[in-house]
């Protein structure tokens, strides 16, 4: 899973994928009802890779988190909803990340992560294998020398 393309854009609802860049800003498109959408520079936009979840001794970052409520629930959508009470989010949230900062994270984002979880794993972008299989590849892979003859 590369969540590199993956973009949560402020005041639009779910998901987007980062389909091209333009002069202005670049073009989304919707996870959940796959339109496209301009954005531009004006808009809040956050890119899931460059997200962290706060626990009490370092900042996790969200695949992390992902892989491991994927591992909970067998690669299936999540147990609880996003629309749960706060205290059986929490609750949840504490059995996936048991060390989480209950003070820095907030049960808005809790939702969030649950929300993005169960979009990301009914458009199959939770993939975890495939992208480790790629980075054991490129590791392996010998540069190659110039020949001079």
């Amino acid at each position: 899973m590369s969540l590199d393309k993956i973009l949560a854009i402020s005041g639009k609802p779910g998901l987007y994928k980062l389909i091209m860049q333009t002069r202005n800003g670049f073009i989304a498109e919707s996870l959940l009802d796959n339109k496209r959408l301009s954005v531009t520079m004006n808009h809040n936009v956050s890119v899931l890779s460059e997200i962290a979840i706060y626990t009490l001794t370092e900042e996790v970052p969200l695949k992390t988190v992902l892989q491991t409520i994927a591992t909970k629930e067998n690669n299936e959508p999540s147990s609880v909803s996003h629309k749960d009470s706060k205290d059986k989010l929490e609750e949840y949230f504490f059995e996936v990340l048991p060390d989480y900062d209950e003070d820095r994270v907030y049960p808005s984002d809790i939702k969030k992560v649950i929300q993005w979880y169960n979009l990301l794993q009914k458009n199959d972008l939770l993939n975890f294998e495939t992208e480790s299989e790629e980075v054991e590849e490129e590791a392996t892979e010998e540069p190659v020398a110039d020949k001079k003859e």
